[in-house]
């Protein structure tokens, strides 16, 4: 039995409303629009919708 984990390809913070997503070619999450707060300590939409796991 093998399963995948699936990572999101976009997030957005709860505090203020910064959203990023994932850039294949850097490996790594960029600023989609607005940069938000800059000294915001992020909380990520992580609400149990998203199902990272794919039998």
């Amino acid at each position: 039995m093998s399963v995948t984990i699936t990572p999101p390809k976009e997030r957005t913070c709860e505090l203020c409303g910064r959203e990023e997503r994932w850039d294949d070619s850097v490996d790594g999450w960029r600023i989609a629009d607005d940069a938000g707060n800059v000294y915001c300590i992020h909380e990520w939409d992580i609400n149990g919708t998203f199902v990272p796991l794919d039998e």
